[in-house]
């Protein structure tokens, strides 16, 4: 393929196809699926994904902003899009022209809406979102706040140039099983039902209804109602350690590098900025390789992380650079420039994940691909095969 062997991403399409059949299966024959590619698909490139996933039957398709609905819209996604956050009420023509659908989370934003819907003569469809335990966006329905909530959403519904199609909350700990958080999503679960039949009550019924994201799907099979949003199991990870085995999922993120010199270094000569590291008795064997923390590789590895090479651990020595690192291979035979480094992914019987690299950066698996840089290629691999590239720099789509 022709793309730079320096620094690259490996997008195993096959593994989302496995995943998504994984959870669909899962699923009742009506309950619909909502396909979370926000975020650049959690790093591993949406269009790819979604022609994929929408090929798999996707019923819906998840985003953080307006931005990434043109991203898709121009990437030839016809499927209903979901704009999960905010967008400036003044880009109400542009929902409508793109048809989709933005979630609207209170009465001011609600009103803001839909007078740029009407000044601009157009509806737009929208999707509720009710705050029954993140106090994050959303009408307020916690505690004792479902009626005050209800009546909002009430007056949102009957507002002009809104169509008021779907309404939603989102679960803050279903990936804890623990019994106080197993019941703090359940009371959110009952809250999202309150608030929905007191709605009921006045005559309000809603086509979509949807709670569970990833790790609810997996957990609470009784919450489905007509739509699953799947977020970061349809690439593979876990939601968190507890919900490890739930779920044969497959990680469909690799990350490769490249050898670009390899050095003796004596006792007690230095590596990188601020001296961090100084080579051991006897002295080592370093290696530069071509990646460092512009390409998403965190600094905070310094010293910490490791990578594979001729399928043997290295560790990383010294501080992480902005395009290159060092790293000891000692020990390892026959290390040459241009040889591959495994960052993320497995090279022979061992492999290193997402979840290694959270717990050296004290994070989460989904933070980490994440902040794979723009700058690394991502190559698509179907059978075994690479079948495209996309290079954002080279070729910005």
């Amino acid at each position: 393929m022709d793309y730079l062997h320096r620094t690259w991403a490996e997008i195993d399409l096959d593994s989302i196809r496995h995943n998504f059949r994984e959870l669909k299966k899962r699923l009742s024959g009506s309950c619909l699926t909502m396909a979370v590619v926000k975020a650049d698909a959690y790093g591993h490139g949406d269009g790819f994904v979604s022609r994929t996933l929408q090929a798999e039957g996707a019923d819906w398709f998840g985003v953080s902003n307006i931005n990434e609905a043109i991203s898709l819209r121009r990437q030839e996604v016809k499927k209903p899009i979901l704009i999960l956050g905010f967008t400036p009420p003044e880009l109400a023509g542009e929902l409508n022209r793109l048809n989709v659908s933005q979630t609207v989370y209170s009465p001011d934003y609600a009103n803001a809406l839909s007078e740029a819907a009407q000044r601009q003569g157009v509806r737009v469809d929208c999707h509720i979102k009710v705050d029954t335990g993140m106090s994050r966006i959303g009408f307020y329905a916690q505690r004792s706040q479902a009626a005050q909530a209800a009546e909002e959403i009430a007056q949102t519904c009957s507002l002009p140039g809104l169509s008021c199609t779907g309404i939603f909350t989102h679960f803050a700990c279903a990936d804890e099983y623990n019994p106080d958080s197993a019941a703090y999503t359940r009371g959110q679960f009952q809250a999202f039902l309150d608030t929905l039949k007191l709605l009921e009550t006045r005559g309000i019924h809603f086509a979509l209804r949807h709670c569970c994201n990833s790790a609810g799907a997996l957990a609470y099979p009784e919450m489905h109602l007509d739509m699953v949003r799947l977020g970061v199991v349809l690439y593979g990870l876990n939601p968190s350690a507890e919900c490890a085995g739930m779920a044969a999922l497959r990680p469909a993120m690799s990350l490769y590098t490249t050898v670009t010199m390899v050095k003796e270094l004596e006792e007690g000569v230095a590596v990188s900025y601020g001296r961090r590291y100084a080579a051991g008795e006897g002295g080592r064997t370093i290696a530069s390789i071509a990646v460092g923390y512009a390409d998403g590789y965190r600094r905070s590895f310094t010293n910490r992380g490791r990578v594979l090479i001729h399928g043997q651990f290295a560790q990383v020595t010294g501080a992480v650079c902005m395009d290159q690192m060092m790293v000891d291979v000692t020990g390892i035979s026959q290390i040459q420039t241009g040889d591959r480094v495994t960052l993320l992914g497995a090279d022979g019987e061992n492999r290193i994940t997402l979840d290694d690299f959270a717990a050296v950066n004290g994070t989460i698996n989904y933070e980490e691909c994440c902040l794979i840089g723009r700058r690394v290629p991502r190559v698509y691999i179907e059978g075994g095969r690479e079948s495209a590239v996309v290079d954002y720099v080279v070729a910005p789509l």
